[in-house]
């Protein structure tokens, strides 16, 4: 058997669709954030990053950079082992009590990625819980999706944010069966945000728990980075919040928050939990440092909110389509998988702007996007740069414009 030519001819039908991930190789410089040096060929170009989703900047924070450091002074690397076994350092339970002060929950429970907490939580409760039925938005994220079928619950499947179909689902099922309603609070690709008040009294009315995603809002929105449900005031009726520590926070991990006994639910079941080496003690450290600055400094989200404005009113005067959206989440659409690859690959190449291409399965076919996210660190020159290449590239390649 020819294994190799068995994988070769579905990469090659992956390259010919133009859905083949190629890999920049990138190296990000402290305190020179957006900017990086792409390697390639032998050679090397200056490039400006445009999709990170260290949405503040604050992976080269000098407070969080010097927590990491102190920390792997104190404690060494890695963590040892298993948080069961070896692993569970003093900076672990610090963390989780300062992600546990940060939603206003009883406690907290770290994981090592935003993936691995969704996948083991949601899979944990969707086959431990008896006969539960977890109702899931159609626009969750693969790590939901994966966590849900692994449980092997019944699942129902309602339409995006449609409130209309996410009751109508809830009556139809007996009202004293456990039931979980999972979805996200800003949805990463298209930019949407949920109705989370909404959701939540149809959770309330039904007898149902809500598990709400904020790993794209945590750090971003609310007066303390606690996320959408922060900001409106909502976090004492989410029964279970999930996030991460790898994108606004600047760091790596993922977590659930919750009551005492949920947590404990979890961290005593779920597999995903009891059977992988802990994050490093360092790690831990430094997104703790990262979560007490973005506490009590609004200064990072004013002034990420104020380039977002700003890109936006730019790719408006020059006709860019862009989906309008309440978030910080600016997807620039082209429709097409061969010419997103082409634009992203020329934005690199001549003008030392890094933005991946979207294409499927990420997104549906026919909405292939360049997602941008500008940061407080882009300068006006960036940004100036930015629209003045896709505006080019518009141009040469054909693509049509909005209609103002």
């Amino acid at each position: 058997m020819e294994y190799d030519a068995l994988f070769n001819s579905q990469l090659s039908k992956l390259r010919e669709e133009g859905n083949y991930r190629i890999f920049a190789n990138l190296e990000r410089h402290c305190g020179n954030f957006p900017n990086a040096t792409n390697r390639h060929d032998g050679g090397q170009r200056d490039v400006t990053v445009w999709c990170s989703n260290d949405y503040l900047g604050m992976g080269q924070n000098p407070d969080v950079m010097a927590a990491m450091v102190a920390a792997v002074n104190d404690y060494g690397t890695g963590a040892g082992g298993t948080r069961n076994i070896s692993g569970t350092n003093h900076q672990h339970l610090l963390l989780e009590q300062e992600l546990a002060d940060l939603h206003h929950k009883e406690v907290a429970l770290l994981f090592t990625s935003g993936y691995v907490s969704n996948w083991a939580a949601l899979s944990t409760l969707g086959a431990r819980l008896p006969n539960v039925v977890i109702l899931s938005d159609s626009l969750n994220h693969a790590s939901m999706i994966e966590g849900i079928r692994h449980s092997r619950a019944e699942k129902r499947i309602w339409k995006h944010n449609d409130m209309e179909d996410l009751e109508r689902q809830l009556a139809e099922l007996d009202p004293d069966r456990p039931k979980i309603i999972a979805f996200e609070s800003v949805y990463s690709m298209d930019g949407d945000i949920a109705p989370i008040a909404e959701i939540c009294d149809l959770a309330d009315r039904y007898g149902a728990m809500t598990y709400l995603d904020e790993v794209h809002a945590v750090g971003m929105y609310g007066p303390r980075g606690g996320g959408v449900a922060e900001r409106e005031g909502l976090m004492d009726r989410i029964t279970l919040i999930e996030g991460t520590l790898g994108k606004a926070f600047g760091c790596m991990g993922g977590y659930i928050a919750g009551s005492s006994a949920l947590c404990d639910f979890i961290r005593s079941f779920a597999s995903g939990f009891i059977f992988t080496t802990a994050l490093p003690p360092a790690v831990a450290a430094a997104a703790c440092a990262s979560i007490r600055h973005l506490k009590t400094s609004q200064v990072e989200r004013q002034q990420q909110a104020a380039r977002v404005a700003q890109v936006r009113a730019a790719l408006d005067a020059r006709g860019i389509p862009h989906i309008d959206n309440p978030s910080h989440i600016i997807p620039v659409m082209i429709g097409n998988p061969v010419k997103c690859r082409m634009i992203s690959d020329m934005l690199m190449e001549n003008w030392g702007i890094y933005v991946q291409p979207i294409n499927y399965p990420t997104v549906p076919k026919g909405t292939e996007r360049l997602r941008i996210t500008p940061s407080p660190l882009h300068s006006d020159a960036d940004i100036e740069m930015l629209i003045s290449a896709l505006d080019d590239l518009w141009s040469q390649c054909a693509l049509s414009r909005m209609v103002a």
